[in-house]
């Protein structure tokens, strides 16, 4: 290695970063607008039933491997391997992972990048820049590089600091504020008629709708993928952990707080779309499809902050900043997958690799803004349709199948002693080798439908 590795300095350092990596775009939008369109309350009961059976497994699998290889993916995974072919699939499931983040933080930040001109907006119009206001809300190809360039520049320069001075401080920052802001945003929508509707549509659940098989295969994926699983993130926290900390606990604790926050957004976004209904504003397309993504993020909501007067503008700036806030938490964590193979890999300090691999991410940003009909989709489709799941099947093979038994109780006892007579140990072994990846596997089949 090059540098010394870092490591969290407490376990509220790790679960702040962990849960920043988990709460990102999709759990604000996502999680809240899959459960407006499959059965709200129906949906949600399934979604937290489903984290803790599929995700808290698979999440478990990739700490696990992190802790005790204390290495990027890559290294990793090959050190498991008992033989040449299970070194070199290692080598290879761990590359392609990387290459995946990477991917997925290209059109995230573009992603990114349009919810920072939609919080500089109604900045701008405060203080009088008119034409710099145009400027942001409109779709130039100028503005998308611009903004994208500088959500890029933010997340490596959180990175280029390290586990404890960037990650660490940066998580530790940002996600007390998300929360506060998603608190406040709450607690003025339920003050606006047709809060109360919204609200009835996502807690009450239609327990017939329980025995959808496509509602609980949505419920299954969503929950995988809000916990930012698959792609080595979570390997790579792992890997900072100190080998004091109980695994487990840790895992349930990120577990909750991810689902907790994706919760609370569901409190926001579906509140807030049926107020929107209530002044007018469309929620559902020409079809009768939810209007989801875009269609909701940059159509529905400004919508009803403009519909709002004076109080709109503030509460405008106020969800684009929770927007951005959690955006750049899961960016951290996605750019750090590639940043730690190549400090720990090559001879590159981190500083040099941080802004290396960022300037070669913001170049496909580029391809990928230049070619949005086409190129955009097929790579979201790409990481987290196809490889996602695939990848995360992985990991629990090599968890399940790879790594020793004997390797896997003394790591699991390295800050839970007594794990060895607990229901635990008992149960997620097992789970872990054949239920866990049947489960993903499903989850795979219904996308690909």
């Amino acid at each position: 290695m090059s540098e010394q590795r870092g490591q969290f300095s407490s376990k509220i350092g790790f679960l702040m970063a962990a849960t920043g990596s988990a709460v990102g775009l999709g759990n604000i939008w996502g999680f809240p607008t899959q459960a407006a369109s499959n059965g709200g309350g129906a949906f949600l009961l399934a979604y937290l039933i489903l984290a803790f059976l599929l995700a808290y497994p698979a999440l478990m699998a990739e700490l696990v491997i992190g802790r005790h290889a204390r290495a990027n993916i890559v290294t990793a995974l090959d050190e498991l391997g008992q033989s040449r072919t299970t070194k070199g699939l290692g080598r290879a499931v761990g590359y392609y992972g990387v290459v995946i983040a990477s991917l997925i933080l290209s059109f995230y930040a573009i992603v990114a990048g349009w919810m920072l001109a939609e919080f500089g907006r109604p900045l701008a119009q405060l203080l009088g820049w008119q034409s710099a206001a145009d400027w942001l809300g409109s779709d130039a190809i100028s503005r998308n590089l611009i903004v994208c360039a500088l959500f890029t520049a933010a997340t490596v320069a959180i990175i280029a600091k390290g586990v404890e001075d960037g990650i660490e401080a940066w998580s530790t920052r940002l996600m007390p504020l998300l929360f506060l802001i998603l608190v406040g945003l709450i607690v003025y929508v339920f003050t606006q008629p047709g809060a109360t509707e919204g609200l009835k549509n996502y807690l009450i659940p239609d327990f017939a709708q329980l025995t959808n098989p496509a509602l609980l295969l949505s419920a299954m994926g969503q929950a995988f993928f809000s916990l930012s699983l698959g792609v080595g993130t979570m390997l790579i926290y792992g890997s900072y952990l100190r080998k004091t900390d109980s695994l487990p606990r840790l895992g349930a604790a990120v577990t909750l707080l991810d689902t907790g926050i994706a919760f609370t957004a569901g409190l926001l976004i579906l509140p807030a779309m049926y107020v929107a209904q209530a002044q007018g504003i469309a929620i559902y397309g020409e079809g009768g499809e939810l209007l989801a993504g875009p269609g909701l993020i940059f159509q529905v909501l400004p919508a009803l902050f403009n519909s709002m007067g004076a109080a709109g503008v503030w509460l405008s700036i106020a969800f684009f900043a929770l927007m951005s806030i959690a955006a750049l938490t899961s960016s951290i964590s996605m750019l750090e997958a590639p940043v730690s193979v190549v400090t720990e890999r090559t001879r590159l300090k981190r500083t040099g690799a941080a802004w290396t691999i960022g300037l070669i991410i913001f170049a496909v940003s580029t391809v990928l803004l230049f070619n949005m009909g086409t190129l955009f989709d097929a790579t979201v489709s790409l990481t987290t349709e196809y490889s996602q799941p695939l990848l995360g099947i992985a990991l629990c093979v090599f968890v399940g199948w790879v790594m020793r038994r004997d390797q896997l109780l003394k790591e699991l006892k390295a800050g839970h002693q007594d794990i060895e007579h607990s229901l635990f140990w008992r149960i997620w072994p097992f789970y872990v080798r054949l239920v866990c990846p049947v489960l993903i596997l499903l989850a795979f089949i219904q996308t690909l439908r």
